[in-house]
């Protein structure tokens, strides 16, 4: 055999096998996952790109294909959240830590780690709100359910944010427990300097 046509049959043979990768993981991709799970990362995309609109049609276009699909739920709550509709996330976030407890099988280490996300979630929009009992009660129930899913934001979201420091839910529980502790009129329960720190979860 020609080096010419060595080479050919090495080139050729390249393109095929690489052809056939691809074509394999868009198979195991698009087959082979379960319904409402591609909506649901197109709406966190276009949710990481503040497109709110475009990340509302995705997650309600994943949860017409999967009814309770957990991640377009608490999609569907980081948009409200953002774009300041606290009462819509509140009953979004309660909606789903409701079906959570119903649902949540005990080896399931991602749906509790979306349960703890959606109490400390929950309990930040309170924050804001001014319900700080209630954001300290949620708080607890998040730290209860898996605390190592809320020991703070990445290394990419801090970058992201410019916030070395970012305040999270056992560092601000700890404060509001501390603060309830003092005489009301004492209490110092909001520093907006430190909570513009807080971020949301999802895991």
């Amino acid at each position: 055999m020609s080096p010419k046509v060595l080479r050919r049959y090495i080139i050729v043979a390249a393109i095929a096998t690489f052809a056939m990768f691809s074509i394999w993981t868009l198979m195991a991709v698009f087959v082979n996952e379960a319904p409402g799970d591609y909506y649901t990362r197109e709406g966190d995309i276009r949710l990481s790109d503040d497109k709110y609109d475009e990340a509302i049609t995705s997650f309600n276009a994943a949860l017409r294909e999967a009814p309770d699909h957990r991640g377009a739920l608490m999609g569907r709550a980081l948009v409200y959240i953002r774009t300041s509709k606290s009462a819509e996330a509140i009953a979004e976030l309660t909606y789903l830590i409701a079906y959570l407890e119903r649902t949540l099988e005990e080896d399931d280490s991602t749906g509790w780690a979306v349960l703890a996300s959606a109490y400390a979630n929950r309990g930040i929009v309170h924050d804001r709100r001014g319900k700080y009992e209630k954001a300290l009660a949620d708080y607890i129930k998040a730290l209860k359910t898996d605390a190592g899913a809320l020991s703070g934001p990445s290394l990419f979201d801090k970058i992201l944010y410019g916030t070395s420091q970012p305040s999270t839910v056992r560092k601000r529980a700890i404060y509001l427990d501390q603060q309830f502790a003092l005489p009301p009129g004492k209490r110092v329960l909001r520093v907006p300097e430190v909570d513009a720190k807080q971020r949301m979860y999802k895991p």
